[in-house]
């Protein structure tokens, strides 16, 4: 399948590129088997203006019928090739990187090209984090319209539930964004399935508007803008949610 690549997309986006916009459909918790939970979720990579992507998942179950029952999950982080750091790179906080980026065109994003497991791609890194005191960190490698994620480190609070590791991958089939994640609960447990689903694309593009500077109430009036095309299924209708996931 062609991808078609936004005129303004950071050269070091471009292995990510497939995965821009927003992807909405159904899944089933652990092994997806017909007695298994349903849910619905929503999830977005979208730039940010910066050499990563913004990645939100938010998940609700639902019934057989498909309808939206209740909240169940949300997740944020950041997806990113794996390279070394430069001064174009900003941080830590808010230390502003050098205007000229790190990786200026095709050929520099070539020289981060990597095999693993007989695939040629390149290495990511990505951050994850929940409610409840999680924080996941990733290393994986992405391979085409394929990506495979194993935890290098997971961080928790005094109170969290237990995680210890976990593994996800994903795949573009058919126009269909197919995920599966793996946990392992506490050390030494063997990994399991924990989720997994298909999702469609519903939205292209994934791009956030530049910040507006026109004062106060001219930005608040862009984030409502912004915000109103976001809200989830419990926030309006429920079945309507989930006949554009469906279609």
């Amino acid at each position: 399948m062609a991808i078609e690549l936004p005129v303004d997309l950071t050269p070091e986006l471009v292995p990510l590129s497939w995965l821009l916009g927003r992807w909405e459909g159904y899944g089933m918790l652990g092994e997806g088997a017909a007695d298994d939970q349903r849910f619905f979720q929503r999830v977005t990579f979208e730039q940010v203006g910066l050499p990563v992507v913004e990645y939100r998942a938010e998940t609700w179950l639902a019934d057989d019928e498909g309808q939206i029952l209740r909240p169940i999950a949300v997740e944020t982080g950041f997806w990113q090739l794996e390279r070394e750091l430069t001064d174009s790179d900003g941080g830590p906080g808010l230390t502003p990187g050098d205007v000229v980026p790190a990786l200026r065109n095709a050929e520099d994003v070539e020289k981060l090209r990597t095999e693993r497991d007989g695939k040629d791609g390149f290495a990511l890194n990505v951050t994850i984090a929940h409610p409840g005191g999680i924080t996941e960190q990733y290393s994986g490698h992405i391979a085409g319209p394929q990506v495979f994620l194993e935890t290098s480190g997971v961080q928790r609070s005094k109170h969290a539930h237990p995680y210890d590791r976990a593994t996800r991958i994903y795949g573009l089939v058919n126009e269909m964004l197919f995920w599966r994640w793996d946990i392992a609960g506490e050390a030494g447990e063997e990994l399991a399935p924990h989720g997994s689903a298909q999702l469609k694309r519903v939205v292209s593009g994934g791009r956030r508007r530049a910040a507006d500077t026109g004062g106060a109430d001219t930005g608040a009036a862009s984030a409502g803008e912004t915000d109103a095309g976001n809200d989830g299924p419990a926030g309006s209708d429920g079945a309507t949610g989930s006949d554009n996931a469906a279609e």
